[in-house]
């Protein structure tokens, strides 16, 4: 008669034990998350320690229609120098595709000879000096009636910095061929881990016979490499202090969330490749000279619009 009632006492210790094993998980999961939490934190703030007070003004910037899936972000970088005006020496459009995480890389070359809105026609890269962010947007907007949606501002010494953040012990680049003149520093050919300082050199190099088409090239295996870089899973608890880091160093439209967001929904989207683009496109241009802006390239426009548009998948919008 008595074995029921043991039975049912035996029962109810086992369900107290799991009970108080749940609440053991629970507790230490929820300790582990608020663990994680401070340590974000931190790292985030000890970013934006690390950052310069000076990065540049925040810019106007009136954004074209977003688009269901796509987004395109003017990427802008400038040898400030430290003037108020400076030309931008590097205009690239990073493309993303949110529902099959594509990039699409496209970069213009400084030269081309561009109609800039309400002035004379000069290079490229002058549209930024004469009228910053907007006026470069403008002039890609009337040229190749391409979308552009968020924009990012870096000057050379930030770059610098956020790539010794991101990548303490350097990104490594496979040198193509020594390389010194007008960069700062000295490049020998061969497979090296870049630190900031020379990883910008090696972006900037264009005094071969290459010129700055193969600078361009070289800017384009940069990205690649820190695209590896910050997507690389042994590298995800820098984030939070990249992230920081970039707050200092990098002008933009995009809130800290957003950001955040991005990196995230590239990061958990798995491997992701980056397909690119110089324009012009060969076979498109010649060089010209004018007493109002010196040696250009000149380019054939309407076949420079069309092949963007389609590397882009513009067709129809």
């Amino acid at each position: 008669m008595e074995e029921y009632p043991r039975e049912e006492k035996r029962q109810t210790r086992n369900k107290k034990r799991k009970l108080r094993k749940g609440r053991l998980f629970f507790t230490l999961l929820l300790l582990g998350l608020i663990g994680i939490g401070i340590y974000s934190y931190i790292q985030y703030q000890n970013g934006r320690q690390l950052a310069s007070e000076t990065k540049l003004p925040k810019a106007e910037f009136e954004a074209d229609e977003e688009h269901e899936t796509t987004k395109n972000y003017l990427i802008v970088g400038v040898d400030s120098r430290g003037e108020e005006e400076s030309r931008s020496d590097t205009m690239m459009l990073l493309s993303w595709n949110q529902d099959t995480n594509d990039l699409k890389l496209v970069s213009f070359m400084r030269d081309i000879y561009a109609d800039i809105p309400d002035y004379k026609s000069y290079k490229l890269n002058t549209a930024y000096y004469l009228g910053g962010v907007q006026l470069l947007k403008d002039t890609l907007n009337t040229m190749f009636d391409v979308p552009i949606h968020h924009y990012a501002l870096i000057d050379f010494k930030s770059f610098e910095s956020l790539i010794d953040i991101l990548a303490p012990n350097g990104i490594e680049i496979d040198v193509e061929k020594d390389m010194s003149a007008f960069i700062g520093v000295s490049l020998s050919k061969g497979e090296q881990q870049l630190n900031g300082q020379e990883l910008l050199g090696y972006a900037r190099f264009r005094h071969d016979e290459d010129g700055d088409f193969g600078r361009v090239e070289r800017q384009q295996k940069v990205i690649d490499a820190l695209k590896d870089e910050l997507l690389s899973p042994s590298n995800l608890d820098n984030l939070p202090k990249l992230i920081g880091a970039a707050q200092g160093y990098i002008t933009t439209d995009l809130t800290t969330a957003d950001e955040i967001k991005t990196v995230l929904s590239l990061a958990v989207g798995g491997k992701v490749e980056i397909e690119k683009m110089t324009i012009p496109v060969e076979g498109s241009y010649s060089y010209q000279s004018y007493s109002h802006a010196g040696e250009v390239i000149e380019i054939d426009l309407d076949a420079n619009k069309q092949q963007l548009r389609d590397f882009l998948q513009l067709e129809g919008e």
